[in-house]
């Protein structure tokens, strides 16, 4: 865990650890690789994540697959999320997801994903110390490269202090 979060920082400032953030991440979650998700940019506030117009991504159509734009939005999220609250102190997961699709993508599919730091900091953070649990929402929107608004996303997160998870009934 205190990897990713090194990784994380390294690559806020560096292509090269961003391309080993990337390749590490294919391994650390597997079936996430066939998509080729790639960040092609990342900062405190802001990540923007790709995925590519190929073979492994389309549907029946010949357009990005719904599942993938889904995938898409979950991942730069919850990379984003965790990389400001710590995977090492708390336990993010997806309670939910809802996709509203607008346009068929034919080609890379891309998301940019802002946080704003009063959000982080007020709604989240101080939040976090309060509480046991909290959950968060938040809307993504994905664009192709011909600057197509292909979906809208709304993932909901519940965010949880490790020692507070508990993994047996």
């Amino acid at each position: 865990m205190l990897q990713l979060q090194s990784l994380l920082r390294k690559s806020k400032y560096s292509a090269f650890w961003r391309r080993v953030l990337n390749i590490a991440l294919r391994r650390a979650i597997p079936f996430n690789n066939p998509h080729g998700l790639t960040i092609t940019d990342i900062s405190d506030e802001h990540i923007r994540v790709r995925l590519p117009y190929k073979r492994a991504n389309l549907n029946h159509l010949k357009g990005l697959h719904a599942c993938g734009l889904a995938t898409l939005c979950e991942y730069a999220c919850g990379l984003l999320l965790i990389s400001h609250v710590g995977a090492d102190r708390y336990r993010i997961i997806m309670k939910d997801l809802s996709m509203e699709y607008h346009f068929q993508g034919k080609t890379d599919g891309i998301v940019n994903f802002n946080i704003d730091r009063k959000v982080l900091e007020e709604e989240i953070i101080q939040g976090l110390q309060h509480s046991e649990q909290m959950l968060k929402s938040f809307s993504l929107e994905v664009y192709d490269t011909a600057h197509n608004h292909l979906c809208t996303a709304r993932v909901n997160w519940q965010i949880k202090s490790w020692d507070k998870v508990k993994t047996k009934v």
